[in-house]
């Protein structure tokens, strides 16, 4: 294993970033190769634990000569998040400088190229670009996020759909939401979408993996699952060749929820107050079924409203904070159908 360290320079004299780069050659030059990042949002430490728990098991396969594609991992990937706070609170979505979203804004290729991205840019732009130079051209690319509160699920590009079914499998995850636009930039978008236009022995998308991985909510840093989430990268590892070990099996069907990201409703909220829930991350519901209470008018006869579920379906994600704004998204609701409402891109900001 060999390490290296990035630095980003800041925007005034004097102000740098610096972020540790791990890499692990393989032996076989054939093999596929990956990138992992996690903390991109820099306090969703979900990824950052999972990674750490993984390095030994890396470095164990190293030592028995079992690393056959390139591996690169970046543990943390957004020092300029990791180091904003704002009267103590910790600001890692959004650059204070600039108030763009980390995972948004990725510049957008018309080929898997880095002698395309730009130069320039503010620094939270040329991080962006930094990363979009270690992450291109690996076949398989992770980036490590978490919910507030939720399952484990991925986001997947449709054109890597079904292909990518041994690697949710491997991983564990409990749902997979496909998507087809990406209007914002996100590093997803900007790992997969120069893939689409190139000729297909150069896109080779039947094995390539890109997907966004949200492990739980921002409050699951926890060695249990840390240690489950790293056995689940270790085991996609292996399925897809980048590491030998024939004592693992290979990965089954994966038996877990799959939709279309227009299936989702996002349930705004229709009044500021307090949030109580009737569901939680997994619960399956009915139409019509109270989903939470919104206490805006405390002591008064008219003072709580009801949010009802639109359709039927699987609670995915719910917010972590009890306190809400009108207008501000409750929860994720898969639904069984397209959603009224269905949102294209991201679904938050």
């Amino acid at each position: 294993m060999q390490k290296s360290i990035e630095r980003i320079a800041g925007d005034s004299e004097g102000v740098s970033y610096e972020f540790p780069v791990f890499r692990f050659t393989g032996t076989d030059k054939t093999a596929p190769s990956a990138y992992l990042q996690a903390a991109l949002h820099a306090g969703e430490l979900p990824g950052v634990i999972a990674i750490d728990t993984l390095m030994p098991m890396l470095e164990k396969a190293e030592a028995e000569g079992r690393i056959t594609g390139n591996m690169t991992i970046v543990p943390w990937a957004n020092p300029i998040g990791r180091a904003q706070y704002l009267y103590g609170d910790h600001q890692g979505r959004f650059h204070l400088g600039t108030r763009t979203n980390f995972n948004r804004g990725f510049p957008r290729l018309a080929a898997p190229d880095v002698a395309l991205l730009p130069a320039h840019g503010t620094v939270d732009q040329r991080l962006k670009t930094r990363l979009l130079q270690l992450s291109i051209g690996h076949d398989i690319v992770l980036d490590l996020h978490c919910d507030d509160e939720g399952l484990a699920y991925l986001y997947v590009h449709t054109s890597l759909w079904p292909a990518m079914a041994d690697c949710a499998a491997a991983m564990g995850v409990d749902a997979v939401m496909l998507w087809d636009e990406d209007p914002d930039g996100t590093f997803e978008g900007a790992s997969i979408m120069p893939y689409q236009n190139v000729p297909a022995d150069v896109a080779c998308l039947d094995r390539r993996v890109a997907t966004t991985v949200e492990y739980r909510g921002i409050l699951d840093v926890d060695g249990a699952l840390a240690g489950v989430d790293a056995e689940g990268l270790y085991r996609l590892l292996v399925a897809r060749g980048i590491i030998r070990d024939q004592a693992l099996p290979v990965p089954g069907s994966f038996a877990g929820l799959v939709a279309p990201i227009e299936n989702i409703e996002m349930m705004p909220a229709p009044r500021s107050g307090a949030i109580l829930y009737d569901v939680k991350p997994g619960d399956r519901v009915a139409k019509g079924a109270r989903l939470a209470t919104i206490v805006h008018a405390p002591g008064e006869p008219d003072g709580r409203a009801e949010v009802l579920a639109p359709q039927a379906g699987l609670i995915l994600t719910r917010r972590s904070r009890r306190i809400i704004r009108a207008g501000e998204d409750l929860l994720k609701l898969v639904g069984d159908r397209k959603s009224a409402d269905a949102r294209s891109g991201t679904l938050e900001d």
